[in-house]
């Protein structure tokens, strides 16, 4: 019940959080980074932040590169 709760809260941080920029590159990079920290984060808890960070950060790089500035926008990125 415990590693759903947190998967759950994991997931659902990835996807509000999964991208911001202007391109598909730059959404998918940053989609990856805030993915792989979440994930590291949630797998942490669990006991496994290696793969809560890989399978974060995969998830969260699909889902920046899947969608688009006017569905997710969190501004410009920092290296821009």
């Amino acid at each position: 019940m415990k590693r759903a709760a947190f998967t759950t809260i994991g997931l659902a941080s990835m996807l509000a959080l999964a991208a911001c920029g202007n391109t598909t590159g730059d959404r998918a990079i940053s989609g990856g980074g805030i993915g792989a920290g979440v994930g590291a984060l949630g797998g942490l808890i669990v006991g496994a932040p290696l793969e809560g960070a890989l399978i974060g950060g995969a998830v969260g790089a699909g889902t920046g590169a899947l969608t688009r500035r006017d569905q997710i926008d969190l501004g410009r990125p920092i290296w821009r």
